[in-house]
């Protein structure tokens, strides 16, 4: 059977490539990934239309959890950081109670994952880098500092004609940009912008934990569906899962 150790489900983005080989790329073993892609309008990965996509792709979450819970997965991730900016936090609350009443399953956000791994790590003064523009950007930096952060840096990617046009290395060198002395982690917002190729060499080089939206939301999801597997090369945070 597969999924014998745990069965975990995402919704993703319409347009984004990354997700699932980042999300496979991370699986331990007698874990299986389930996916299902979310609804929007608008083009995919561009800056513009961005809020727009957001609040559309809530509106298609009900009836894409409804697919996924036919697999019973333990966890279900909704595999986008910037939909909860756009939610705030008593509506991303609302619709995770929502969600787990209509699949009967855990369901978590990849930014209440990041919050997750925050705590778990300890850490509270955040450097954060994106691929968003410089108003999603702000408004991410924002929503930190209401959930309890400070955010001692930021930066934004410059030059971004579609955030799935992104490399590991414009993701390794946003951290390099935001990094601040009295920062306590370093956070890459973003599941479009693949980052897991260079958590382990910004962590090297700056000498403090360094996550990922993707990073976060794996963790999370296999602390909720009670996995407890390292997993090598990626960062602190999944080394001590």
């Amino acid at each position: 059977m597969k999924g014998w150790r745990a069965r975990i489900g995402f919704l993703v983005p319409p347009g984004n490539p990354t997700v699932e080989p980042e999300m496979m790329q991370l699986a331990p073993e007698g874990v299986s990934l389930h996916f299902t892609r979310m609804q929007a309008e608008g083009p995919a990965g561009t800056h513009s239309g961005q809020e727009e996509r957001n609040r559309s792709q809530v509106e298609s979450v009900p009836g894409c959890v409804k697919l996924l819970a036919m697999v019973s997965p333990k966890v279900i991730v909704m595999a986008h950081t910037a939909t909860s900016y756009t939610l705030g936090q008593s509506g991303e609350a609302d619709l995770v109670a929502r969600m787990e009443s209509l699949s009967g399953a855990r369901f978590v956000t990849a930014f209440g994952s990041v919050l997750a791994a925050f705590s778990h790590l300890g850490v509270r003064r955040i450097a954060y880098g994106t691929p968003y523009s410089a108003e999603m950007t702000a408004r991410g930096r924002q929503h930190l500092e209401t959930c309890g952060l400070t955010v001692v840096s930021s930066g934004h990617l410059a030059n971004v004609r579609n955030i799935y046009e992104e490399t590991s290395e414009r993701a390794y060198a946003i951290g390099r940009q935001v990094d601040h002395a009295s920062a306590d982690v370093i956070f890459l917002s973003g599941v479009g912008m693949p980052t897991l190729d260079a958590l382990q060499a910004l962590e090297d080089d700056c000498g403090k934990p360094v996550i990922s939206a993707a990073s976060a939301m794996m963790w999370h999801a296999l602390h909720v569906a009670g996995v407890r597997a390292g997993i090598q090369g990626y960062g602190t945070l999944l080394e001590g899962s």
